[in-house]
């Protein structure tokens, strides 16, 4: 179903994939928006056992996509490398496809909210104040179909 990488020498293991997805501090997810156009917007996430989890406003472009069409794509980046004298960067990519769907659960819901903000927040006294704004936020989750994961080196 889903296409193999066709520069099989660059592929890295699931368990880097997944180290880049515990990392990364943001990725861009891809929905199919309105009249069939690609939407992607850069957004916050979490990993946790195989799914990816972001929070978003209750309406918008994003949400209406996903709730139109649950098929989606999710690109992250390492940090990357610079060698000495160079101009370019090695770094390393992963992107996962699946199926996004809103966590209905009120206790879901404050679960995952709290596993991001836990990745993103100075403090869980921070956290505890934003929490506040959880009735008006939306968690999604993206179960991950398929990942590959690329080690670029640029020369």
């Amino acid at each position: 179903m889903f296409r193999e990488m066709r520069r099989i020498k660059s592929q890295i293991p699931d368990e880097e994939c997944i180290k880049i997805l515990n990392e990364a501090k943001r990725g861009v997810l891809a929905v199919l928006g309105e009249e069939d156009y690609p939407y992607t917007v850069p957004m916050n996430f979490v990993y946790a056992q195989g799914h990816i989890y972001f929070h978003c406003a209750l309406e918008g472009h994003k949400l209406d996509a996903i709730r139109s069409h649950d098929k989606v794509s999710f690109c992250v980046l390492s940090e990357g490398v610079q060698e000495e004298n160079d101009w370019w960067y090695h770094f390393k990519s992963v992107i996962v496809f699946g199926r996004i769907r809103e966590i209905k659960i009120e206790a879901g819901k404050n679960y995952y909210l709290r596993l991001l903000g836990r990745k993103y927040f100075p403090s869980e006294e921070y956290l505890e104040k934003e929490m506040k704004a959880a009735p008006k936020t939306v968690v999604l989750d993206l179960e991950i179909e398929h990942m590959t994961g690329k080690a670029v080196k640029e020369s």
